[in-house]
């Protein structure tokens, strides 16, 4: 088991329990983990707890989400496409961080999200005030430096080791899926601590009901980060292949990370026709486009031992009724393909041109209302967010 409160919390007067949520990224940023974070702060304060979040300060936004929790946001390093992402991004927050931490009175718990230094930090942070903390695992970050070319052999092992570390002392450790637990399990072995919670998504956000983007002509949605282990070039190739049977067809790239420059050049190169780059918008935009689109897109690179995950991408689509193309094995080909929820296909640009080929002509494709139903049902955010709450609050509410 994690490390446990070594003294009890002292109730005073009756006052809530006072936890604190470090995460580098929060509502509004348009990303998953900035969403997550947000539902179970909401789940947090619905349990009757008092909820800081420390987090960065986002450009141009003003403080609309906030409502009734205090958010503290720092100032730090972006990338030239706004994300916090990098040795330096990351130490701009976590270094501010660890006075952050010391600072706060009263501080009952404390709910960490990666990288694994921030996790470092506020595990050290933890010990030092002598309160439990959860630590959210949507992803294990170790495998995915083992999937970045270039990365030195020492970096890769310390990411692991500082992972692994933070993981064992936590009081608890939440995980996304089966997957992400297993894999857990594998690097630490099989530990009380370590609780499955699931992912969905906001389905008051992602809905079926409203305008669509309007745009003009079928067209396909990729919504979400682009990286190595990702591999969305999938879509590339196969849309040169449908674009040239569906000319009206088109393809738009609602995305950020570190693969979105190489996709650009390469469709530029090739002088791919109706494939699109657009910036980042909120949710409720990204919302609209899916419900006029033909299909989500969603992919997994082969052999990079990302297997195991379930992209958030899958639900955004399904919560607005729109059918989903899935290139590559795992559990988004096995999840997909069991609950009919589109087109799972193998990491191959002939079969996900099939499958695109399918979806514009609507061969095959599942109801909206069932996809919206079977979101609803099987991955809502507000009731993963519960859970995890939950677990949060064990460790020191008392029995």
């Amino acid at each position: 088991m994690g490390t446990r409160s070594r003294t009890p919390r002292q109730r005073g007067a009756q006052r809530p329990p006072h936890v604190v949520v470090a995460t580098r990224v929060y509502a509004p940023e348009p990303v998953a983990a900035a969403f997550r974070l947000e539902a179970l702060v909401l789940a947090l304060e619905r349990a009757g707890a008092e909820v800081t979040v420390l987090t960065t300060r986002v450009p141009g936004a003003g403080t609309a989400r906030a409502r009734q929790r205090k958010v503290s946001r720092w100032p730090v390093r972006r990338d030239a496409q706004g994300q916090v992402r990098g040795y330096f991004s990351y130490l701009s927050f976590d270094i501010p961080l660890a006075l952050r931490l010391m600072l706060q009175r009263p501080m009952d718990a404390l709910v960490l999200e990666p990288p694994p230094t921030t996790g470092m930090v506020g595990m050290v942070a933890a010990a030092l005030r002598r309160v439990p903390y959860t630590f959210y695992a949507a992803d294990v970050w170790s495998d995915a430096t083992d999937s970045v070319e270039g990365v030195p052999a020492w970096v890769r092992s310390t990411v692991r080791w500082a992972e692994k570390t933070v993981w064992k002392r936590a009081s608890r450790v939440l995980t996304i899926s089966p997957g992400v637990q297993r894999r857990l399990e594998e690097l630490i072995g099989t530990r009380d601590h370590l609780v499955m919670v699931g992912n969905g998504i906001d389905t008051d956000s992602f809905s079926d009901q409203g305008e669509d983007g309007g745009e003009q002509g079928p067209y396909f949605v990729y919504a979400g980060t682009v990286s190595e282990w990702q591999g969305a070039e999938v879509f590339l190739d196969a849309f040169a292949r449908v674009r040239a049977r569906h000319p009206q067809a088109r393809l738009l790239f609602f995305s950020e990370g570190t693969g979105r420059d190489q996709l650009e050049q390469r469709v530029r190169d090739e002088g791919i026709e109706g494939i699109e780059f657009r910036a980042k918008v909120p949710p409720s935009e990204i919302a609209a486009h899916l419900r006029g689109a033909v299909a989500g897109l969603s992919s997994i690179t082969p052999g990079q031992g990302y297997e195991f995950a379930l992209p958030t991408k899958i639900y955004a689509a399904t919560a607005t009724g729109t059918p989903v193309i899935h290139a590559g094995e795992g559990a988004a080909h096995d999840r997909i393909r069991a609950h009919h929820l589109g087109w799972a296909c193998h990491y191959d640009a002939d079969q996900v041109a099939a499958a695109m080929d399918s979806a514009l002509r609507g061969q095959g494709a599942p109801s909206p209302a069932g996809l919206r139903e079977w979101t609803q049902l099987n991955a809502s955010l507000a009731g993963c967010a519960a859970k995890g709450a939950a677990e949060v609050l064990e460790e020191i509410l008392p029995a």
